[in-house]
């Protein structure tokens, strides 16, 4: 008795056991620090990005709108929720390897014999009428079976158990990752429309403007004070602006197009702005902290992390392979040669034990190639994962610096359309008295329109930049842990 209990303790032990590697976390692969980043500085009353959810960073609630309409409608965010959906499978269906399958069998033998031959005949032979003198044999059998359950000694099972979970975790954490994009996606779309709608009525006016100032030259050359220089120079600007009306319209409808794709909806006014650029309100108050609490944050930096993992417990599992693999296969059950007595005390009771151990002597090499390979992957995995560190700590980095210019550029070109501004009435009051030529006023009328124009792309930049740092800080860190939990998860370890 102590003999088989030390047996099985050691069985025990052993089963518990794997040969994946240690694992040690790759050398964080970036700049301790965001110093830098020419002209940043972390304004007073600043929040983690990765502590607010989207809502609290878009004040905003035509933003809510369609950005909780993509969370849901969204194809490509379908897409990554039902890749999940079938990691969690194949984890599930490699979990179920650690336990052993037992199947209830049943079975019937009916056999009917002739006295003159000895050959056997069918049952449906027996039914048609068979000859006299014909032996007729029935046995009917009830079983348990346990089918080839292989004994994890050396953790093979547990290693690809191991793999599969961070396999699914990782996949999960690429469904985050097509989540943040499409909130920054569908934010950028909408800003886009608001800039392009913004830039419309601002060509509008534009046009407008300078369709009044042709017709006024045109009355006034046949009146004979104009001349036909000035009246072809008024017409130039007349179709210039018109050619931008014509761009900007196509822009603002393909605009639209883009947003009701993301938001995976038909085409539907309840969708579209009813606010303008200015009314816009975005979170502004960040702290990105320092790299590594920002960037390991991100879930495409964790997605490769995971993955690292995965290929670690691959190599595990290749070395358990080198080892004797033990399988064991076994029955219970009873035989009666009357169905109505199978379960009765007169039925035969019946079991069979049949373990089974294979042991690796002449692979061809496979065994060693498989092992190489898992090594190279993991590999592989390692340089993934600082690649993947060292492209957002740029992705941020451009960020910081594009904040850190973006409030002044815009300043500066609104005190540039304000002096343009001023050129222009100035040049339009010394035209109208006769002192400058209509030259002047064109050249004004032209560099206005064009300061202006500028100054809504630089906004639109300013908003764009807001969106694209709360992507690449990974924002809503603490939210989709938050919806992980409230997820059903399998259980990750033992």
């Amino acid at each position: 008795m102590r003999k088989s209990l030390s047996v099985a303790a050691l069985a025990l032990l052993l089963s518990s056991c794997t040969m994946i590697p240690d694992y040690m976390q790759p050398d964080f692969a970036a700049a301790p620090s965001w110093g830098d980043v020419p002209g940043y500085e972390i304004p007073d009353g600043t929040y983690q990005v990765s502590d607010l959810g989207w809502k609290e960073y878009f004040d905003s609630s035509e933003l809510w709108l369609v950005i909780g309409t993509a969370l849901q409608n969204n194809t490509d965010l379908k897409l990554a929720a039902l890749r999940v959906d079938e990691a969690r499978a194949l984890y599930r269906i490699s979990r179920a390897d650690l336990a052993p399958n037992i199947n209830a069998i049943g079975a019937a033998t009916i056999r009917q014999s002739s006295d003159e031959s000895g050959a056997s005949a069918s049952t449906a032979a027996a039914g048609a009428g068979a000859s006299s003198g014909s032996i007729k044999t029935e046995l009917y059998e009830a079983n348990l079976g346990v089918a080839s359950y292989e004994l994890d000694l050396f953790g093979k099972i547990r290693s690809q158990n191991e793999a599969a979970i961070n396999e699914y975790i990782a996949t999960e954490q690429a469904r985050d990752v097509v989540r943040n994009a499409l909130i920054a996606e569908t934010a950028n779309a909408y800003l886009q429309l608001l800039a392009d709608q913004k830039l419309l009525n601002l060509t509008k006016k534009t046009l407008e403007a300078q369709q009044q100032t042709f017709d006024i030259l045109s009355q006034s050359m046949e009146r004979g004070v104009g001349t036909q220089q000035d009246v072809a120079r008024a017409s130039t600007a007349v179709e210039t602006a018109r050619v931008n009306l014509h761009q900007y319209t196509r822009y603002v409808a393909q605009d639209k197009n883009a947003l009701f794709l993301l938001i995976g909806v038909p085409n539907d006014d309840a969708f579209l702005p009813k606010t303008t650029l200015d009314e816009i309100r975005i979170n502004e108050q960040l702290d990105p902290g320092i790299p590594s609490q920002a960037l390991l944050s991100r879930p495409d930096v964790k997605q490769a992390e995971y993955q690292l993992l995965a290929r670690n417990a691959d190599i595990g599992a290749a070395r358990a392979a080198f080892f004797p693999s033990i399988s064991l296969t076994g029955t219970y059950g009873f035989a009666s040669p009357e169905l109505s007595s199978l379960f009765t005390s007169g039925a035969a009771g019946a079991w069979a034990f049949m373990p089974q151990i294979t042991l690796p002597i002449f692979q061809g090499g496979r065994n060693t190639a498989n092992l190489d390979l898992a090594e190279i992957r993991k590999e592989q995995a390692i340089v993934n994962y600082e690649q993947t560190i060292q492209t957002a700590f740029r992705e941020v980095s451009d960020e910081l610096a594009a904040r850190a210019t973006l409030d002044e550029q815009l300043k500066a070109q609104r005190r540039l359309v304000e002096a343009a501004q001023s050129v222009y009435d100035i040049s339009d009051a010394r035209y109208r008295t006769g002192i400058d030529s209509f030259l002047g006023v064109l050249d004004a009328q032209r560099e206005l329109y064009t300061f202006q124009q500028n100054e809504i792309q630089t906004q639109r930049q300013r908003f764009t930049n807001l969106v694209n740092l709360y992507k690449v800080l990974g924002g809503g860190a603490q939210e989709r842990a938050v919806l992980a939990e409230a997820a059903e998860m399998p259980e990750v370890r033992e």
